[in-house]
């Protein structure tokens, strides 16, 4: 990150994150304790301008739709891998950084780059 720090961060990624630290708690991979020290270093993060902070796109569902239509049935994208691509596209990103391989495969459909 410290090689390209202008990265987005809206409503809709705070949510995909909230998720993603509940999940490790679920899974038993952190404590609630470490999961707030998570959460508190992302306050302090976002508070330091680390992260762009941007609305969610007034369209975002409308490309996401448009990209389900002309990519799911090939590439296996669910909702949430089609409204972070669109997401992208509407801030109007160069590249696309995620750990999952079906987001993966639609941003670089999409010409988003690693």
């Amino acid at each position: 990150m410290a090689e390209s720090p202008a990265i987005w961060f809206t409503p809709f990624h705070y949510a995909e994150w909230s998720h993603a630290i509940a999940q490790h708690i679920f899974q038993k991979e952190i404590s609630a304790e470490e999961a707030e020290e998570v959460h508190r270093n992302l306050a302090i993060d976002r508070a330091a301008g680390l992260w762009i902070e941007a609305e969610v796109p007034e369209n975002l569902f409308v490309i996401c739709a448009e990209l389900a239509r002309q990519y799911c049935s090939r590439l296996g994208v669910r909702t949430l891998d089609s409204l972070h691509v669109a997401c992208a596209l509407e801030l109007k990103a160069e590249r696309f950084w995620t750990f999952d391989e079906r987001q993966a495969k639609l941003a670089k459909a999409m010409g988003l780059k690693k």
